[in-house]
This record gives C-alpha cells, structure tokens and sequence, in this order.
C-alpha cells in the first residue's frame, strides 16, 4: 500500500483511538445509571461508594455486563439491575467502572 492510502487508514485509527481514552465516566453515569444508583447515598440500587468498598473494579465491570449471572456469587438475593452488554461499549464499561471506583472509601484505597 503507497503511503497516501495508509494515512487515511492512520488517522482514522488514532482518532478512534484518542476519542476512546477521553469517555467520561461521569456522562456514562448521568445517561445510565443515575436513575437508580447515587454517589455516596442509597438509591434505589446501592451507592457508589458502596459497590466501590466491595468489589474490584473487575467485578464491577463483570456486573454492569451480567448482573444476572453474578447476584448470588455477590450475596444478592435478587438482581433487578439490567444487562448493559451490547448496549455499552467496552470502553463505556471501562470509564464508569474507574469512575465507581473514585467513591472507594479512603481507608480502603
């Protein structure tokens, strides 16, 4: 490929990339999940603060994918919470979780 049919190809690439690493944890929060988890008070889901002193980012991640499949392993004894698989991309899922994870009590960090 001559170099004038790679950099388009570049470009796109290192957009894509760029516009990836700049996802705000906080606008994936205030689109969908504010209606029923809060920072740092009860809601109709737990806090954030809370599921942050609990649980790894990686499980957090794991139950915003497959809620369903994780209540019990978590001590639930229900899950009410909706699958965000296919509806937030990977990068989505890897914003709100760093920015749940922000609310993790400071004597636990």
């Amino acid at each position: 490929m001559s170099i004038l049919k790679k950099t388009p190809l570049l470009l796109i690439f290192l957009c894509s990339f760029s516009f990836a690493q700049n996802i705000s944890g906080e606008k994936v929060f205030r689109t969908y999940c504010w209606g029923c988890h809060h920072q740092t008070s009860v809601a109709f889901g737990p806090s954030f603060q809370e599921i942050a002193d609990a649980r790894t980012k990686g499980e957090i991640q794991g139950y915003i994918i497959a809620p369903k499949s994780l209540y019990e392993q978590f001590g639930h004894k229900r899950s009410v919470m909706p699958s965000f698989e296919g509806k937030l991309s990977q990068d989505e899922i890897n914003a709100i979780s760093e920015f749940i994870y922000t609310y993790k009590s400071k004597k636990d960090k």
